[in-house]
């Protein structure tokens, strides 16, 4: 069988959700999966990165990592998203980019691609379970197969029992509260395992 692609599209402002990513990438690759990894441009102004710390200094430490395209979406078999919760919805940039998704859309070219979403916030009732929610209508939109965690390990118990997707919580430093790390890596492999049955 060929080799799986696996996509990881992020947004984060002070890092968790490229930490979450990173997270990812390392289960993906381990799966034997080909794996990108991309961040959604940033679009707010430069006056609010510049007047928190850790804004910026994460815009800069990730200068580097490419901006997913478009190609990048039809390139995958599977395609995992990560972002912070906004008051319990998408980013403006994450959603700015899956609005320009609608060519793709339109010729079907997104219609069984292997989904799932991560996300982070600063309480435990942040809005992490209505953002991955929010992320999914979109890709029920798609014709998208929405492979979530669920219950599906006892490892979900133990690291923030969140059916949709991982969710983590973040101190006021921006250090995780958990260890979501085994969460990820069965997210990873069930998207993988998924991918796989459908590509056969």
């Amino acid at each position: 069988m060929a080799q799986l692609k696996f996509a990881i599209v992020y947004y984060s402002s002070t890092g968790t959700n490229y930490n979450l990513s990173k997270m990812a990438e390392a289960a993906a690759k381990a799966n034997g999966a080909e794996v990108k990894l991309m961040k959604v441009q940033e679009l707010a102004p430069e006056a609010a990165i510049n007047g928190n710390p850790l804004w910026k200094a994460h815009v800069e430490a990730t200068k580097d990592v490419p901006v997913v395209t478009l190609a990048d979406l039809e390139w995958a078999d599977a395609v995992l998203f990560s972002m912070p919760t906004r008051f319990g919805n998408v980013p403006a940039q994450m959603k700015q980019f899956l609005d320009t998704t609608g060519g793709l859309w339109f010729q079907g070219k997104l219609v069984n691609k292997v989904v799932s979403a991560m996300t982070s916030a600063q309480n435990d009732h942040g809005g992490q379970e209505a953002t991955i929610l929010s992320l999914y209508t979109t890709m029920y939109h798609w014709g998208a197969i929405i492979a979530a965690p669920g219950y599906t390990d006892p490892v979900i118990f133990s690291t923030g029992g969140n059916p949709y997707g991982t969710s983590v919580k973040v101190d006021q430093e921006g250090k995780m509260t958990q260890d979501v790390q085994p969460a990820v890596a069965h997210q990873v492999k069930r998207m993988l395992d998924i991918a796989a049955k459908l590509n056969a």
